[in-house]
């Protein structure tokens, strides 16, 4: 007899282990977002959970890289992404709540270099010159990730990117450029402003103008997969004023008509 109470008494434990597992995972925001927002939404989901008690787990990864496995299944409740095509793709293959997308920040794409170049922002740069004869150009992967997209189109509109092209190395997001110009591994690259502004050991050479590339825009959706009853209440927040400080305060510009 004792044995059976013994077994009795674990198994009740495990169901108990159990139920509070899920209580737990239920309670907790799995949210799929672009490598650029790392800084800002670690911030903002440290402010989220101190207000609410639930809990945020955030992936970050490229754009691209974050739809496609939401298109595979993977479990997020929220996916932020560096431009809205993605969102529009989701949308298509209705895997997104679309009454629930939010239109968060934009951001300004820059030139940067290794600080050992000894440049400064505007000077008259020759690429070619910096580049040649084993040089690299490091840029998010320019067919998918939203980074890489925007650098290509500027770089054409300047009528730099046959110059450049040569040398170019494609990443899968955009924090990985900022990481391979920083290590000296890449001599320039394309970043978004405010990753330059997170790293020392970069240099900010230029300042591409809006009209060089498509507008710059953070899209923030749930998934029509979402088991969160908090997904919705942690999209609002980031539209709320003290959220949004929290996104100029870290570089990124907040302009007319961002949110929705």
């Amino acid at each position: 007899m004792p044995p059976k109470k013994t077994i009795r008494t674990c198994s009740i434990a495990f169901i108990i282990y159990f139920m509070s597992f899920q209580v737990s995972a239920s309670q907790t925001i799995i949210v799929f977002a672009a490598a650029s927002l790392k800084n800002v939404l670690d911030a903002t989901t440290i402010a989220f959970e101190q207000r609410s008690g639930v809990k945020v787990s955030i992936s970050y990864a490229g754009s691209a890289s974050l739809a496609r496995q939401i298109q595979l299944g993977a479990p997020a409740d929220v996916f932020i992404s560096a431009n809205t095509d993605w969102v529009k793709q989701l949308e298509t293959d209705k895997l997104i709540q679309a009454d629930s997308q939010v239109n968060l920040a934009s951001n300004r794409l820059v030139l940067i270099g290794h600080h050992s170049l000894k440049l400064n922002l505007n000077d008259d740069i020759d690429l070619e010159k910096i580049l040649s004869p084993n040089g690299r150009f490091a840029i998010a992967l320019t067919s998918s990730v939203p980074a890489g997209i925007y650098g290509r189109a500027a770089l054409t509109y300047y009528e730099l990117w046959k110059q450049v092209a040569p040398y170019v190395v494609e990443t899968d997001n955009v924090r990985s450029t900022l990481r391979l110009v920083a290590l000296g591994e890449a001599e320039l690259g394309v970043v978004y402003s405010t990753d330059a502004k997170v790293e020392s050991r970069v240099t900010l050479l230029r300042i591409f103008e809006d009209e060089s590339h498509p507008p710059i825009l953070y899209s923030a959706v749930v998934t029509s997969n979402s088991t969160s009853p908090h997904a919705a209440d942690f999209l609002n927040w980031l539209t709320e004023s003290d959220a949004q400080k929290l996104f100029t305060l870290h570089g990124f510009l907040i302009r007319k008509g961002s949110q929705q």
